[in-house]
């Protein structure tokens, strides 16, 4: 067994309980393979909404959302699956095959209405990962924004930019 390399970039916690939400930095550790990020994202009970945003190397971000009996996702760039072991991971438990590595364009993976039901309609989700001027964490920071977590998120972002 080898030492993987850590990967850059961040992984949030989002719980939204009596309707209050609350972000939370997970450990880094789950950016390099989607089992683990999963795994303590399952371990946040909450009778609210519970999720993972994670920015992977500013390359590209991953939505994570447990649900009863499985997990949706959403891979803001399918191309990333490519050079980074958690997108695919993503792919994979999507049933996607990679896209081929002379294809350059950047498209999303997976359920585009996965934070519908908290604000953010798959119509809006699209034109925010086709804002390809944006560097993911600014994606997410408009993601919550836009759920209504906006303030929470940016406080845990000033904390870990410390």
């Amino acid at each position: 067994m080898t030492d993987q390399e850590p990967v850059a970039g961040f992984a949030v916690a989002v719980v939204r309980e009596d309707g209050r939400w609350r972000c939370s930095a997970m450990d880094s550790s789950v950016l390099a393979g989607l089992d683990t990020a999963i795994t303590e994202l399952r371990g946040l009970r909450s009778t609210g909404a519970v999720f993972g945003m994670c920015n992977v190397d500013d390359e590209f971000f991953v939505l994570i959302r447990p649900v009863p009996g499985g997990v949706d996702l959403l891979l803001s760039d399918a191309a990333a699956a490519l050079d980074y072991d958690i997108a695919a991971d993503v792919l994979d438990l999507l049933r996607i095959d990679p896209p081929d590595e002379d294809d350059d364009e950047v498209w999303p993976e997976g359920n585009l209405a996965i934070l519908s039901d908290i604000g953010l309609p798959e119509g809006e989700l699209l034109v925010i990962i086709e804002e390809v001027d944006l560097y993911p964490d600014e994606q997410l920071e408009m993601i919550a924004q836009r759920c209504g977590f906006g303030e929470q998120f940016a406080g845990l972002m000033e904390k870990l930019d410390q």
